[in-house]
């Protein structure tokens, strides 16, 4: 885990003791809800009311991935997602920005304890990709 850029031991400790046995959940999505990273939505029929954070589950475990985002160096994936939704969305928006990494960080995490590999970390190959797609 500590292979994700933001996270030393102490942040890796900290998330292995709140999260506890990862197959718990079905998947990173589940965790995200469990740790109150995901938007709350409230629908009915054909309307659909999204608001801020649920904050539901441990406040412990989303404060610790809130924190290795802020601290985490400039090259870092984390914060260049962070960063490009400030710059979209402008600097009232650094809190949700702090969020959504969180949530990709959080997300990779789960990745992490479940295959013992992080994915995501580095990026596809357009060449490659293109020559997987034109063979299907």
């Amino acid at each position: 885990m500590q292979t994700i850029l933001g996270i030393g031991p102490v942040f890796a400790a900290v998330l292995i003791a709140e999260i506890g046995d990862v197959a718990c959940f079905a998947g990173p999505g589940r965790l995200c809800s469990w740790a109150g990273l995901t938007p709350r939505r409230r629908a009915s029929d054909t309307k659909v009311h999204r608001g801020p954070i649920t904050k539901q589950g441990s406040p412990l475990l989303r404060r610790a991935c809130v924190e290795a985002v802020r601290r985490s160096g400039a090259d870092t994936p984390m914060r260049r997602l962070k960063d490009r939704i400030v710059d979209c969305r402008g600097t009232t928006a650094r809190n949700v920005a702090k969020t959504a990494a969180a949530r990709r960080l959080l997300t990779r995490v789960c990745y992490a304890l479940c295959d013992g590999a992080v994915r995501c970390l580095t990026k596809p190959d357009p060449a490659r990709a293109g020559r997987n797609a034109a063979d299907a």
